[in-house]
């Protein structure tokens, strides 16, 4: 695409400057030019031209290189050794390099992908422009967001980037300062283990490399492009309410959200009458740190009153009188599984009214 942009502005100014000119690429080799006939030939001293930034004049032409700030990937040369010649190589030189960023940006595919992510290109849009820029529809994405949590500079991004060479498959985007989303192209057999073992050897290779510490986020697997959106969206929900139900998880995958992720979509108003009516006797506030602990630990051993009490290191009778005590405060009866279910969703209704996150 280059040599084609390239070309065209090069063939518009021939007539203006009144000389030979035209563009080399880093090989040396001649990708555009006002006299045709030139197009393929290679200027053996082209290593010449790209040693430095300054102006180079070789075999009669004088050269001017441009590229990206890292490094220039194409010279300017034009007919003669004059400063009107030095003048012209210069101003075509910010011409076409202008009119390079102008392509890259236009047609650069991570471009594209950000501006789905960020919703920032109509629907009706996006098909047209991935067929524009040849982008593969029919395989299964799914979305990563890394958050960063201690300290974040340049080098996680790239360390990232270095995970995911395959630049035509996968992209890695810079979101925010903390937050850097991984598009990756799966299998169509890939489930959501899967993910989490990418995503969790992702935050191990942060940890090691760069001693940073993450949690990673993971969106549903999807099929069309428009729907990479909505993956990046369930990432960043996943990560938000994680961070309210679950705060000691790195790894938080949209799938396995369950109830939480009921709980956060409903609005705080409806939370605070569903609080009000389970709890008429007393409020979930009058529970103390050790009876809120118990029941913790009476629902992680499913509602068996003998392995709790195991658990717990207390004599079964103890954990009877608590559970009656919750039962006085509460009315409900946590040995009964509807009660129970009922007194769960109450403390997951309170733990998100008091984390108060931001939605997306």
């Amino acid at each position: 695409m280059a040599n084609r942009i390239f070309q065209s502005l090069i063939h518009q100014m021939r007539d203006a400057v009144g000389r030979t000119l035209g563009v080399i690429d880093e090989t040396g080799t001649i990708i555009a030019c006002s006299e045709l006939s030139k197009i393929g030939e290679v200027f053996s001293s082209a290593v010449d031209v790209f040693s430095d930034n300054e102006s180079h004049i070789i075999n009669g032409y004088t050269f001017c290189n441009f590229g990206t700030h890292s490094q220039n990937d194409y010279a300017v040369f034009v007919e003669g050794t004059d400063e009107t010649a030095a003048r012209f190589a210069s101003v075509c030189c910010v011409s076409l390099d202008n009119l390079k960023q102008y392509y890259e940006e236009k047609y650069d595919r991570a471009n594209f992908i950000k501006n789905v992510i960020l919703d920032n290109i109509l629907p009706g849009d996006i098909y047209l422009k991935s067929r524009e820029l040849r982008f593969n529809t029919d395989v299964s994405r799914a979305v990563l967001l890394v958050r960063v949590v201690d300290h974040n500079d340049v080098s996680v991004y790239y360390a990232v980037q270095n995970l995911f060479p395959d630049k035509n498959k996968d992209f890695i985007i810079n979101i925010s300062e903390t937050d850097i989303v991984i598009v990756k192209e799966v299998r169509s057999n890939t489930d959501s283990k899967d993910l989490e073992k990418l995503a969790r050897s992702i935050s191990d290779s942060l940890s090691t490399e760069l001693y940073t510490h993450v949690i990673i986020g993971i969106g549903t697997i999807v099929e069309g492009i428009k729907d990479i959106a909505r993956s990046s969206k369930e990432a960043q929900i996943a990560l938000e309410v994680g961070k309210v139900f679950d705060t000691e998880k790195t790894i938080v995958s949209y799938d396995n959200l369950g109830i939480a992720r009921l709980i956060y979509q409903l609005p705080t108003t409806l939370c605070e009458m569903f609080l009000k009516e389970v709890f008429k006797k007393g409020s979930i506030d009058s529970l103390d740190h050790e009876t809120l602990f118990t029941i913790q630990r009476f629902f992680e051993n499913n509602l068996n009153v003998s392995e709790t009490s195991r658990k717990l290191f207390v004599h079964r009778n103890t954990l009877v009188y608590r559970l009656e005590k919750i039962k006085k405060l509460t009315g409900l009866d946590l040995r009964e599984f509807d009660d129970a279910i009922i007194f769960k969703v109450a403390l997951m209704v309170k733990k998100y009214l008091d984390a108060k996150p931001v939605k997306y």
